[in-house]
């Protein structure tokens, strides 16, 4: 099946398992840790004031790539951006640009909800696959910048009692 004829088109209600089982198999496949559920993506996801949007790759029924993306603002830039937290591929329809399709898809969604600019996102050091994906695409590291994380419990040390 040729990219051209997958679709790829926003997560809705109905979609909220498929784009779960689509990010444990990108957790899967990196080695990560993965505590997302259907129910918590679907939290984030829906609703009058969404964190995030899902995209989803299918070929007919089947699930052949995802991705999580949210808006971000960036004085830097001046603009409000695209911020990709999760990009995943099918292994069985890597290497036919459908990662490059979902990214597209994720820089206009972005342009049409927030008039995006710009698209960010990070990648393991240790994944030389990503990284020359990305460096084909013309992604450029970020100048100085160095992911941070806070994380539980040190956030809820930092906002204390929010009840």
């Amino acid at each position: 099946m040729s990219v051209s004829e997958i679709v790829i088109a926003p997560a809705g209600p109905a979609d909220m398992n498929a784009l779960a089982v689509a990010l444990t198999a990108l957790s899967s496949d990196l080695g990560d840790t993965h505590r997302a559920t259907a129910d918590d993506i679907a939290r984030a996801c829906l609703g009058p004031d969404p964190a995030c949007h899902g995209l989803l790759a299918r070929a007919g029924a089947e699930v052949a790539g995802a991705a999580l993306v949210s808006p971000i603002f960036s004085t830097m830039q001046g603009a409000a951006g695209v911020y990709v937290s999760d990009l995943w591929v099918a292994e069985a329809f890597r290497r036919r640009k459908l990662g490059q399709s979902l990214l597209r898809e994720a820089a206009m969604l972005g342009a049409r909800r927030w008039r995006a600019r710009f698209l960010k996102l990070a990648v393991y050091t240790d994944n030389a696959r990503a990284l020359n994906f990305y460096d084909r695409l013309g992604f450029r590291l970020a100048g100085r910048e160095r992911a941070c994380l806070l994380a539980s419990p040190a956030f809820d040390t930092l906002i204390g009692d929010p009840g």
